[in-house]
Formats: structure tokens, C-alpha cells, sequence
């Protein structure tokens, strides 16, 4: 993996390594039991463990991405950003960097302005909300390009590709070049691993994820305890760390700048074991 750099509120954060995110979900719907951190104290547990783990990015969500999940109005998703951003930032202090996900521009906005997040993270590589693009260009923050075809609701029915593979960098190549018309520098590309994909097309994807690196952009790759997994082992999510550890190493080894996870301590182990293996024995201690 290449080093890279995100510009955190005209703050330049350079990345040797690989870096890890942290999911906090702050919805009582999420596919993976084990996230949902819906309470204040069970957020504040949960951010205190990533940071003991040595976290390097928290990402807050409050709007359940699974295939099929019901809606979540904009007033509730920005009501449960606002008190899991603060409690966040309460105990992560100024110097973990925090990304909101959501595909609602304005919602984004807020979030940036007035509760503290750094990043934004659009599932939706601004298909949803036309808005988000020229919002995150005026915030002049780091933006995560994701592919998604449609919305959470009806993505599993938008699989029809040529090529998945083809298709996907092709989509995602239109999507930046209007970023870089509207002035957006800092993106971070994400292939959207069981977003709009059938099993079989997430592996692809996976087997061919070094050719994202032809963006010249960080690559995030995000399998933390998803179905791509579950559905080919027979398991649950509960019981699939070590299929997503097994993921993770794969796109390591094929550039992955950042793993996007639930279990924090697992990713670093993986991205340590993987940079010894190629030379490099990493001090990391959380």
C-alpha cells in the first residue's frame, strides 16, 4: 500500500500504513447485533474500546444500510448523529479523525459544521441526494466515493452488469471526474462490497480490487461480518471475524489503503501480519 494523506480542517494527516475505521452504529436495526449502539452508554463503551484497540478512524452512522431496511426520516438520522457525534467526540477528543455516514446532504452538512465530523461518507456516491457533491466540495472535506446502485432498499435488484468489474471502475470514474469538477479534492474510493452486487460479483471485485489503484485515490474496502461471507460459509454474522479477517489480508495484499470494520484489535493484527510479510515490521501499539 501506497502512503496517503486527508486533509483534517486544513490539516494535512499522512498514513503510512493501512488505516483502520470503526463502525458505530447508532440505530437498533443494524445486520450485525454486536454494532448496534443505540444507548449513550453502550456508544461510549464502544468508542472506548476501538480507541484502546488503536482505531485511527471512527465512522458514525444512523441509518441502517442492509438489504431491505425500512427508512429512517431525516429528522431521526439527524437527531441520532447529533448525540452520537457529541458523545464521540467527547471521548475521542480533536485527534481521531470522524466520519459521518449518510447519503443526506444537508444532514452531512450539519454534521460537519456543527457537530464535529471530518469526513463524509456517502454509501451512495451522491446518487441520492444531487446536493451532496457541491456540499462536500464547499466543506472542502475528505469525501468516500462509494458505489451503490439505487438505494438500501432496492440495490439488490440493480446487479446487471457486463462486467461487474468494468462496470463498477466505470461508474465510479464518471462520479469523479464531476467531484473534480466541483472541486472536491480529497476522495477516498470505495467499490461498495455488497452494495448492488450478487455474491459472485463482490469476489470479483475483491480478486480485482488492485485495479482500483488506477484512480490514484485511497481504496477502502469494507467486508466487516457481511452477507458475501456468511452466505458462502453457512455462518451469522456473529461467527464471521474470521472470514472477514481473511478478507481484509486479501485486499491488503491488493492495495487496500483502509479497512472499514467492526472489530478494530483483528484489522490491526491483519494489516501488522501483512506488512511484516512484506518487509516491514510495524511498530503499532494502541
Amino acid at each position: 500500500m501506497e502512503a496517503f494523506s486527508l486533509n483534517i480542517r486544513g490539516k494535512l494527516r499522512r498514513y503510512e500504513r493501512p488505516a483502520v475505521m470503526g463502525i458505530v452504529n447508532v440505530t437498533p436495526d443494524s445486520f450485525y447485533a454486536d454494532s448496534r449502539t443505540f444507548a449513550d452508554e453502550e456508544i461510549a463503551t464502544r468508542v472506548t474500546g476501538m480507541i484502546a484497540a488503536g482505531v485511527d478512524i471512527i465512522d458514525v452512522g444512523a441509518y441502517s444500510s442492509r438489504p431491505g431496511a425500512g427508512d429512517v426520516t431525516h429528522d431521526e438520522e439527524a437527531a441520532r448523529l447529533q448525540r452520537g457525534l457529541s458523545i464521540v467526540r467527547q471521548i475521542a477528543g480533536p485527534d481521531i479523525p470522524v466520519s459521518v455516514d449518510t447519503f443526506r446532504a444537508d444532514v452531512a452538512r450539519r454534521c460537519i459544521e456543527d457537530w464535529g465530523a471530518d469526513i463524509i461518507n456517502d454509501i451512495s456516491g451522491g446518487s441520492i441526494d444531487p446536493d451532496m457533491g457541491e456540499t462536500a466540495a464547499a466543506l472542502q472535506v475528505p469525501y468516500i466515493l462509494m458505489h451503490m446502485r439505487g438505494t438500501p432498499a432496492d440495490m439488490q435488484s440493480r446487479t446487471d452488469y457486463n462486467d461487474v468489474t468494468a462496470d463498477v471502475l466505470a461508474e465510479l470514474g464518471d462520479k469523479l471526474a464531476q467531484l473534480a469538477i466541483l472541486g472536491v479534492n480529497d476522495i477516498i474510493i470505495d467499490p461498495g462490497f455488497g452494495f448492488s452486487k450478487t455474491m459472485e460479483q463482490n469476489y470479483r471485485l475483491l480478486r480485482d480490487l488492485r485495479l482500483f489503484g488506477l484512480f490514484h485515490r485511497p481504496v477502502l474496502a469494507g467486508f466487516s461480518r457481511k452477507s458475501m461471507i456468511t452466505r458462502l460459509l453457512g455462518i451469522s454474522s456473529d461467527e464471521a471475524l474470521n472470514g472477514t479477517t481473511a478478507l481484509n489480508v486479501l485486499a491488503l495484499e491488493r492495495g487496500a489503503a483502509i479497512l472499514r470494520v467492526h472489530d478494530v484489535r483483528a484489522a490491526r493484527e491483519a494489516i501488522e501480519i501483512v506488512m511484516a510479510t512484506e518487509g516491514e515490521i510495524p511498530h503499532i501499539s494502541p
